[in-house]
């Protein structure tokens, strides 16, 4: 996502907001493998954490 940087002043500048990435060992086709997976994917349940 995209946007504004504006100061007290008012001073406009570009900026972005980056995703919450989280590393976790998650279960891809029966295998446990470290990824980055975003936080809402992890607590939507499309990522189903390693035990």
């Amino acid at each position: 996502m995209f946007g504004n940087k504006i100061s007290h002043a008012h001073n406009v500048s570009k900026r972005r907001w980056n995703i919450n990435l989280q590393r976790v060992r998650a279960v891809v086709l029966g295998a446990t493998k470290r990824m980055r997976v975003c936080t809402s994917c992890i607590r939507n349940g499309k990522v189903q954490k390693a035990a």
